[in-house]
């Protein structure tokens, strides 16, 4: 049995540290099956070695959200849980920090900062920074799309970049929008509502509409990248699992100086014809060599939605690893539709 002490120095913020009726020392407890006793500025830790050592880290890296002037939230004690017990001696690479000083990417706007929740999301975030060309690989609910979107406003707002393009495949409606009612933007809209959502949680909801309207955020159907080069521009494609292998070739080939392209998707999920190859799953193997192109993948222990969320997910993928979901599904498909 480990016996910790951890204190702080700043009295103000315990009280949002520790929670009302100390609720995320009690999560904290429950999750890493410690025992944390609040005594003033103190929180005085006993459990295992390892228990001890990673409630430490997740009380740190908290007060130091504090201290920068954030709120907390219940998903934000859960995620520094999270990335306190990674079980490796360094969060996944590209993020290169050791867990003796926890870190916690970040994305930051003038409305809204949001911080790493997972190790696979800390990797995300500096891999944006770092790559021309990301693939976010994984699950529903894992905040891959949500953070490359962020990223991308955050960019704009710096004046970095002059203008950020969303793309996702309209399989549903076979890429014949003609047939739909509406103007372009009118047609495609449906498809894009998870990338619109986290525009409006990033930016004001005027800002978005100014920046639609006068082109700066663009919404781009995919059939209409040919031919472009995308310069000074976050270019994200959502859904890249039902594109087809021209598509994403077509995609991929329209980087231009300045810019920078996130590509997510989930290979598990695909509603393509069968028989079809996945562009996704045909360009992660066919550039898993090639120099400058950063590859995260997230499990269903990075989903960040209600907790339930990540069991549902591991469920369906042990029954398609087991061949218990009775589809018959081959390696491309699968029938449970997951979105995300």
């Amino acid at each position: 049995m480990t016996h910790v002490v951890v204190a702080f120095d700043d009295n103000r913020l315990i009280g949002d540290l520790f929670g009302q009726f100390d609720q995320n020392l009690a999560l904290i407890e429950r999750r890493l099956g410690v025992e944390a006793v609040a005594r003033g500025n103190q929180v005085a830790i006993k459990g295992t070695q390892d228990g001890c050592e990673q409630a430490r880290l997740a009380l740190e890296g908290l007060y130091h959200r504090l201290q920068q002037g954030h709120e907390l939230h219940p998903g934000d004690v859960e995620g520094a849980i999270r990335m306190a017990s990674a079980e490796t001696g360094q969060l996944s690479l590209p993020t290169m920090e050791p867990r003796s000083k926890l870190a916690f990417a970040q994305i930051s706007t003038k409305r809204k900062t949001v911080v790493a929740r997972t190790p696979a999301q800390d990797a995300y975030i500096r891999a944006m920074d770092r790559a021309d060309l990301v693939f976010g690989i994984g699950p529903a609910g894992t905040g891959k799309t949500f953070l490359a979107v962020a990223y991308a406003a955050a960019l704009l707002e710096r004046g970095e970049i002059d203008r950020i393009i969303l793309s996702r495949p309209a399989v549903e409606a076979g890429e014949r929008l003609g047939f739909l009612p509406g103007d372009m933007k009118e047609k495609v809209d449906p498809y894009l509502r998870p990338l619109y959502d986290a525009l409006y949680e990033m930016m004001p909801g005027e800002k978005v509409e100014r920046a639609i309207l006068s082109g700066v955020i663009e919404v781009a159907p995919l059939a209409f990248m040919r031919g472009r080069t995308l310069s000074n521009a976050v270019v994200i494609l959502d859904e890249a699992q039902n594109t087809t292998s021209m598509q994403m070739k077509m995609f991929l080939t329209r980087l231009g100086d300045n810019a920078k392209m996130i590509v997510t998707g989930d290979p598990s999920q695909i509603d393509l014809p069968r028989g079809m190859v996945s562009g996704l799953r045909e360009a992660l193997s066919v550039l898993e060599a090639v120099e400058g192109i950063t590859r995260v993948r997230f499990t269903d222990k990075d989903v960040v939605r209600h907790e339930l969320v990540a069991r549902i997910v591991a469920a369906y993928d042990r029954a398609t690893a087991q061949g218990e979901d009775g589809s018959g599904a081959d390696a491309g498909h699968t029938t449970p539709p997951r979105r995300g």
